[in-house]
Protein backbone atom coordinates (compact mmCIF):
# COMPACT_ATOMS: atom_id res chain seq x y z
CA UNK A 1 0.00 0.00 0.00
CA UNK A 2 1.43 3.30 -0.89
CA UNK A 3 0.63 6.82 0.22
CA UNK A 4 0.41 10.02 -1.30
CA UNK A 5 1.94 12.83 0.31
CA UNK A 6 -0.41 16.21 -0.70
CA UNK A 7 2.06 19.26 -1.45
CA UNK A 8 0.42 22.08 1.24
CA UNK A 9 -1.67 24.60 -0.96
CA UNK A 10 -0.89 28.30 -0.85
CA UNK A 11 -3.75 30.35 0.69
CA UNK A 12 -4.23 33.42 -1.36
CA UNK A 13 -5.00 36.92 -0.08
CA UNK A 14 -7.59 39.41 -1.18
CA UNK A 15 -6.41 42.07 -2.95
CA UNK A 16 -6.81 45.32 -1.05
CA UNK A 17 -9.21 48.06 -1.31
CA UNK A 18 -8.07 50.97 -3.05
CA UNK A 19 -7.74 52.81 0.43
CA UNK A 20 -4.12 53.87 -0.51
CA UNK A 21 -5.22 55.73 -3.49
CA UNK A 22 -7.97 57.65 -1.77
CA UNK A 23 -5.72 58.70 0.94
CA UNK A 24 -2.99 60.01 -1.81
CA UNK A 25 -5.08 62.17 -3.78
CA UNK A 26 -4.27 65.76 -4.62
CA UNK A 27 -6.10 69.10 -4.54
CA UNK A 28 -6.94 68.70 -8.24
CA UNK A 29 -8.21 65.14 -7.61
CA UNK A 30 -10.35 65.82 -4.45
CA UNK A 31 -12.19 68.89 -6.32
CA UNK A 32 -12.73 66.58 -9.38
CA UNK A 33 -14.17 64.12 -6.65
CA UNK A 34 -16.33 67.00 -4.91
CA UNK A 35 -17.23 67.86 -8.64
CA UNK A 36 -18.51 64.25 -9.39
CA UNK A 37 -20.47 63.97 -6.25
CA UNK A 38 -22.08 67.15 -6.56
CA UNK A 39 -23.06 66.72 -10.26
CA UNK A 40 -24.54 63.42 -8.60
CA UNK A 41 -26.79 65.58 -6.45
CA UNK A 42 -27.83 67.84 -9.20
CA UNK A 43 -29.45 65.01 -10.95
CA UNK A 44 -31.04 63.66 -7.86
CA UNK A 45 -32.82 66.94 -7.58
CA UNK A 46 -33.53 67.57 -11.25
CA UNK A 47 -35.38 63.98 -11.69
CA UNK A 48 -37.35 64.99 -8.24
CA UNK A 49 -37.57 68.65 -8.70
CA UNK A 50 -40.22 69.51 -5.81
CA UNK A 51 -36.59 68.62 -3.58
CA UNK A 52 -35.80 72.41 -4.61
CA UNK A 53 -39.61 73.51 -2.93
CA UNK A 54 -37.88 75.18 0.13
CA UNK A 55 -35.57 77.42 -1.69
CA UNK A 56 -38.65 78.11 -4.58
CA UNK A 57 -42.04 77.77 -2.76
CA UNK A 58 -41.21 78.72 0.67
CA UNK A 59 -39.47 81.94 0.13
CA UNK A 60 -42.10 83.86 -1.82
CA UNK A 61 -44.91 82.00 0.78
CA UNK A 62 -43.43 83.18 3.51
CA UNK A 63 -41.76 86.57 2.49
CA UNK A 64 -45.45 87.62 1.32
CA UNK A 65 -47.02 85.67 4.36
CA UNK A 66 -45.14 87.89 7.15
CA UNK A 67 -45.24 91.21 4.79
CA UNK A 68 -49.15 91.16 4.50
CA UNK A 69 -50.20 89.38 7.01
CA UNK A 70 -48.14 89.93 10.29
CA UNK A 71 -46.61 92.75 9.02
CA UNK A 72 -49.94 94.93 9.31
CA UNK A 73 -49.38 94.69 13.34
CA UNK A 74 -45.70 95.67 13.68
CA UNK A 75 -45.27 99.25 14.09
CA UNK A 76 -41.25 100.33 13.84
CA UNK A 77 -39.46 103.16 15.44
CA UNK A 78 -39.78 106.53 13.41
CA UNK A 79 -42.42 104.61 11.22
CA UNK A 80 -40.07 102.97 8.87
CA UNK A 81 -41.70 100.56 6.20
CA UNK A 82 -42.05 96.88 7.24
CA UNK A 83 -41.43 95.69 3.83
CA UNK A 84 -37.68 97.60 4.09
CA UNK A 85 -37.08 96.04 7.13
CA UNK A 86 -38.78 92.23 6.97
CA UNK A 87 -37.36 91.61 3.78
CA UNK A 88 -33.61 91.18 5.21
CA UNK A 89 -35.00 89.09 7.94
CA UNK A 90 -36.45 87.03 5.55
CA UNK A 91 -33.53 86.38 3.50
CA UNK A 92 -31.93 85.30 6.70
CA UNK A 93 -34.86 83.42 7.79
CA UNK A 94 -35.43 81.15 4.38
CA UNK A 95 -31.50 80.69 4.11
CA UNK A 96 -31.55 79.25 7.79
CA UNK A 97 -34.22 76.77 7.81
CA UNK A 98 -33.06 75.45 4.14
CA UNK A 99 -30.69 73.69 5.44
CA UNK A 100 -32.43 71.65 7.32
CA UNK A 101 -31.88 69.96 3.94
CA UNK A 102 -28.68 68.99 4.23
CA UNK A 103 -28.84 67.18 7.39
CA UNK A 104 -31.87 65.11 5.24
CA UNK A 105 -29.89 64.78 2.10
CA UNK A 106 -26.70 62.87 4.58
CA UNK A 107 -29.34 61.12 6.55
CA UNK A 108 -30.97 59.45 3.32
CA UNK A 109 -27.14 58.31 1.73
CA UNK A 110 -25.95 56.93 4.93
CA UNK A 111 -29.17 54.79 6.14
CA UNK A 112 -29.94 53.57 2.22
CA UNK A 113 -26.10 52.17 2.12
CA UNK A 114 -25.16 54.39 -0.67
CA UNK A 115 -22.20 55.27 1.88
CA UNK A 116 -21.18 51.76 1.32
CA UNK A 117 -20.40 51.57 -2.20
CA UNK A 118 -18.57 54.80 -2.20
CA UNK A 119 -16.61 53.35 0.89
CA UNK A 120 -15.00 50.79 -1.72
CA UNK A 121 -14.28 53.49 -4.78
CA UNK A 122 -10.79 55.37 -4.81
CA UNK A 123 -12.23 58.50 -3.62
CA UNK A 124 -11.22 61.17 -1.17
CA UNK A 125 -13.68 59.83 1.99
CA UNK A 126 -14.66 63.53 2.74
CA UNK A 127 -15.39 64.65 -0.51
CA UNK A 128 -19.21 63.22 -0.05
CA UNK A 129 -19.50 65.62 2.99
CA UNK A 130 -17.78 68.47 0.85
CA UNK A 131 -20.22 67.89 -2.30
CA UNK A 132 -23.40 68.26 -0.27
CA UNK A 133 -22.24 71.52 1.43
CA UNK A 134 -21.55 72.56 -1.83
CA UNK A 135 -24.65 71.48 -3.77
CA UNK A 136 -26.80 72.97 -0.67
CA UNK A 137 -24.67 75.95 -1.25
CA UNK A 138 -26.07 76.42 -5.09
CA UNK A 139 -29.70 75.52 -3.80
CA UNK A 140 -29.40 78.61 -1.22
CA UNK A 141 -28.03 81.35 -3.35
CA UNK A 142 -31.26 79.88 -5.42
CA UNK A 143 -33.63 80.76 -2.41
CA UNK A 144 -31.67 84.39 -2.17
CA UNK A 145 -32.08 85.02 -5.63
CA UNK A 146 -36.28 84.45 -5.04
CA UNK A 147 -36.26 86.36 -1.63
CA UNK A 148 -34.23 89.12 -3.66
CA UNK A 149 -37.04 88.97 -6.43
CA UNK A 150 -40.33 88.93 -4.46
CA UNK A 151 -38.91 91.92 -2.18
CA UNK A 152 -38.53 93.73 -5.56
CA UNK A 153 -41.91 92.56 -6.43
CA UNK A 154 -43.50 93.92 -3.19
CA UNK A 155 -41.57 97.62 -3.25
CA UNK A 156 -38.40 96.25 -1.16
CA UNK A 157 -35.39 98.41 -2.53
CA UNK A 158 -32.04 98.47 -1.36
CA UNK A 159 -30.29 101.60 -0.13
CA UNK A 160 -27.14 101.00 0.38
CA UNK A 161 -25.43 100.46 -2.78
CA UNK A 162 -24.76 97.45 -5.38
CA UNK A 163 -21.28 96.90 -3.29
CA UNK A 164 -22.54 96.71 -0.10
CA UNK A 165 -25.44 94.74 -1.42
CA UNK A 166 -23.41 92.17 -2.69
CA UNK A 167 -21.71 92.02 0.75
CA UNK A 168 -24.52 91.65 2.49
CA UNK A 169 -25.71 88.58 0.13
CA UNK A 170 -22.19 86.85 0.56
CA UNK A 171 -22.39 87.30 4.81
CA UNK A 172 -25.45 85.82 4.73
CA UNK A 173 -24.65 83.14 2.55
CA UNK A 174 -21.37 82.39 4.32
CA UNK A 175 -23.74 82.52 7.60
CA UNK A 176 -25.65 79.60 5.99
CA UNK A 177 -23.37 77.52 4.59
CA UNK A 178 -21.82 77.61 8.26
CA UNK A 179 -25.27 76.40 9.52
CA UNK A 180 -25.87 73.48 7.27
CA UNK A 181 -22.32 71.62 8.76
CA UNK A 182 -24.34 71.96 11.67
CA UNK A 183 -27.56 69.95 10.26
CA UNK A 184 -25.01 67.57 8.46
CA UNK A 185 -23.83 67.12 11.83
CA UNK A 186 -27.92 66.03 13.15
CA UNK A 187 -28.60 64.25 9.60
CA UNK A 188 -25.25 62.02 10.47
CA UNK A 189 -26.11 61.30 14.29
CA UNK A 190 -29.75 60.80 13.13
CA UNK A 191 -31.54 57.03 12.75
CA UNK A 192 -33.74 58.05 9.62
CA UNK A 193 -34.67 60.66 7.50
CA UNK A 194 -37.72 61.85 9.54
CA UNK A 195 -36.03 62.11 12.67
CA UNK A 196 -32.99 63.76 10.66
CA UNK A 197 -36.13 66.76 9.16
CA UNK A 198 -37.36 66.53 12.46
CA UNK A 199 -34.61 67.22 14.42
CA UNK A 200 -33.30 70.13 11.90
CA UNK A 201 -36.76 71.91 12.35
CA UNK A 202 -36.81 71.55 16.34
CA UNK A 203 -33.69 73.50 16.66
CA UNK A 204 -33.85 75.75 13.87
CA UNK A 205 -36.88 77.21 14.12
CA UNK A 206 -37.12 78.74 17.65
CA UNK A 207 -33.59 80.02 16.73
CA UNK A 208 -34.88 82.03 14.12
CA UNK A 209 -37.85 83.42 15.22
CA UNK A 210 -35.86 84.01 18.62
CA UNK A 211 -34.12 86.64 16.86
CA UNK A 212 -34.81 89.98 15.19
CA UNK A 213 -35.65 88.70 11.83
CA UNK A 214 -39.13 89.08 11.91
CA UNK A 215 -39.69 91.74 14.57
CA UNK A 216 -38.47 94.85 16.45
CA UNK A 217 -37.02 93.47 19.84
CA UNK A 218 -36.60 96.42 22.01
CA UNK A 219 -39.93 95.68 23.90
CA UNK A 220 -39.34 92.14 24.39
CA UNK A 221 -39.00 91.47 28.32
CA UNK A 222 -35.27 91.59 29.24
CA UNK A 223 -34.20 88.03 29.48
CA UNK A 224 -35.75 87.18 25.72
CA UNK A 225 -34.38 90.43 24.57
CA UNK A 226 -30.85 89.45 25.72
CA UNK A 227 -31.28 85.98 24.27
CA UNK A 228 -32.27 87.62 20.89
CA UNK A 229 -29.28 90.08 21.18
CA UNK A 230 -26.80 87.35 21.58
CA UNK A 231 -28.73 84.84 19.14
CA UNK A 232 -26.20 84.75 15.79
CA UNK A 233 -29.64 84.89 13.66
CA UNK A 234 -29.95 88.31 14.84
CA UNK A 235 -26.50 89.44 14.06
CA UNK A 236 -26.93 88.18 10.60
CA UNK A 237 -29.63 89.86 10.26
CA UNK A 238 -28.87 93.48 11.46
CA UNK A 239 -25.36 93.30 9.74
CA UNK A 240 -28.06 92.21 6.33
CA UNK A 241 -29.60 95.75 7.19
CA UNK A 242 -26.88 98.03 7.69
CA UNK A 243 -25.05 96.74 4.32
CA UNK A 244 -28.84 97.02 2.53
CA UNK A 245 -29.45 100.40 4.17
CA UNK A 246 -32.82 98.98 5.45
CA UNK A 247 -34.08 99.62 8.71
CA UNK A 248 -32.07 98.36 11.18
CA UNK A 249 -34.01 98.99 14.83
CA UNK A 250 -31.45 96.65 16.73
CA UNK A 251 -28.76 99.40 16.11
CA UNK A 252 -29.95 101.29 19.27
CA UNK A 253 -29.21 98.41 21.58
CA UNK A 254 -25.97 98.78 23.24
CA UNK A 255 -24.80 95.46 23.20
CA UNK A 256 -21.68 94.44 20.84
CA UNK A 257 -23.54 92.28 18.35
CA UNK A 258 -25.76 95.00 17.81
CA UNK A 259 -23.18 97.56 18.03
CA UNK A 260 -20.93 95.63 15.52
CA UNK A 261 -22.54 93.21 13.43
CA UNK A 262 -21.15 92.54 10.29
CA UNK A 263 -17.78 91.67 12.27
CA UNK A 264 -20.84 89.90 15.16
CA UNK A 265 -21.63 87.78 11.84
CA UNK A 266 -18.49 86.89 10.51
CA UNK A 267 -17.26 85.43 13.93
CA UNK A 268 -20.26 84.05 14.24
CA UNK A 269 -20.09 82.20 10.75
CA UNK A 270 -16.45 81.32 11.53
CA UNK A 271 -17.02 79.74 14.74
CA UNK A 272 -20.29 77.54 13.84
CA UNK A 273 -17.90 75.97 10.93
CA UNK A 274 -14.76 75.61 12.45
CA UNK A 275 -17.05 73.19 15.33
CA UNK A 276 -19.36 71.77 12.87
CA UNK A 277 -17.05 71.29 10.13
CA UNK A 278 -14.87 69.04 11.66
CA UNK A 279 -17.74 67.37 14.03
CA UNK A 280 -19.34 66.24 10.75
CA UNK A 281 -16.40 64.88 9.37
CA UNK A 282 -15.89 62.91 12.87
CA UNK A 283 -19.53 61.24 12.56
CA UNK A 284 -19.23 60.54 8.93
CA UNK A 285 -16.28 58.18 9.56
CA UNK A 286 -17.96 56.82 12.54
CA UNK A 287 -20.92 56.06 10.06
CA UNK A 288 -19.02 55.20 7.20
CA UNK A 289 -17.58 52.23 9.37
CA UNK A 290 -20.63 50.73 10.78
Amino acid sequence: MTTTTLAPTTATTAPPLPVAAARTHGPLRKASDVAVLSARNLVHISREPFQLSDVTLQPVLFTLLFVYVFGAGVVLPGGASYKDFAVPGMLVFNLVTSTVGTGVGLSLDVNTGVIDRFRTLPMWRAGVLVARSVTDLFTAVICAGIVAATGFAIGWSPDGGVGRAIAAFALVLFFGYAVSWGCACLGLASKGVETAQALGLLVLFPVVFMSNALVPTQRMTPWLRDVTTWNPVSAVTAAARQLLGNPNPSASIHAWPMEHPVWAAVLWSIGLLAVFAPTATVLYRRRAAE
